[in-house]
């Protein structure tokens, strides 16, 4: 049986999609842009920043789920602007450690609210 994971401390869904699904020990994640979950609206600054905020959201999603960013085997990574993954990857090393999570990254055309960055993840709890 599925169980639907919400957080206010994370962004509430702008469609009609869940924060996250636990369906036995494995939670799958939607996608994370860097919504402020106060407000709404995107975090101001440079794709750091916006990476800071999508970690942030996800981190909280977890923790929602009863695990944490430690927890998590895979993530999705989607840029607008593939020069910009260097950057991405130093803010992924603040939040995740050795052994890293499986991961792909994706160059997009475009994200919503016209973001420069979106992940996903897939997370096991045991």
């Amino acid at each position: 049986m599925s169980q639907i994971v919400q957080t206010d401390r994370a962004p509430a869904a702008i469609g009609p999609y869940s924060q996250a699904v636990r369906s036995g020990s494995t939670v799958y994640f939607s996608g994370q842009i860097p919504l402020v979950p106060a407000t709404g609206e995107v975090v101001e600054g440079d794709i750091a920043a916006q990476a800071r905020q999508v970690f942030d959201n996800l981190k909280a999603v977890a923790e929602a789920a009863g695990g944490s960013l430690d927890k998590v085997v895979r993530l999705g990574l989607y840029l607008t602007d593939l020069s910009q993954f260097a950057a991405v990857n130093a803010v992924m090393q603040e939040y995740f450690s050795a052994p890293f999570p499986a991961r792909s990254t994706i160059g997009v055309s475009a994200l919503p609210k016209g973001v420069a960055f979106e992940a996903d993840a897939v997370m096991v709890l045991e």
